[in-house]
């Protein structure tokens, strides 16, 4: 179910609260701590928190890595963020400014249903098909 990659999984309930996602996945995944799984990660991370808790996401291990920034706004959840509110600045931009230079933000997979990313899946050559890029 993990495509044939390594997965380090994290949350901030610990790494115990995977245990049934982890088995799921299958031998290659496995569950850590937030720090750990930047650090354990290869050469990119996913993140995926609410935006009003970005700042909780340890930035000295994702140093010099790729982190695709899942994470979507809401004023609801989240409070108001004039910045975000007029179009200042972006989730990302904020997420970037957190992080620093030493890791590179782009935004990903905010637009799809993260259960539709197991079961609408299609091989190639099917007629409808949706695409998301490999890193």
């Amino acid at each position: 179910m993990n495509g044939g990659l390594d997965v380090v999984l994290s949350n901030s309930r610990g790494p115990q609260t995977l245990a049934d996602l982890v088995e799921e996945l299958g031998p290659r995944a496995r569950a850590a701590t937030p720090a750990e799984a930047g650090s354990a990660a290869g050469d990119w991370v996913i993140v995926t928190v609410p935006f009003k808790a970005f700042d909780s996401v340890p930035r000295e291990p994702l140093a010099g890595k790729t982190v695709k920034n899942t994470s979507n706004y809401s004023p609801r959840r989240d409070g108001r963020v004039e910045a975000l509110e007029n179009g200042s600045t972006t989730s990302s931009e904020r997420l970037q400014q957190y992080l620093g230079e030493s890791a590179y933000v782009v935004k990903a997979f905010n637009n799809i249903h993260h259960a539709h990313l197991a079961v609408l899946h299609r091989p190639a050559g099917a007629e409808v098909r949706g695409l998301l890029a490999k890193a």
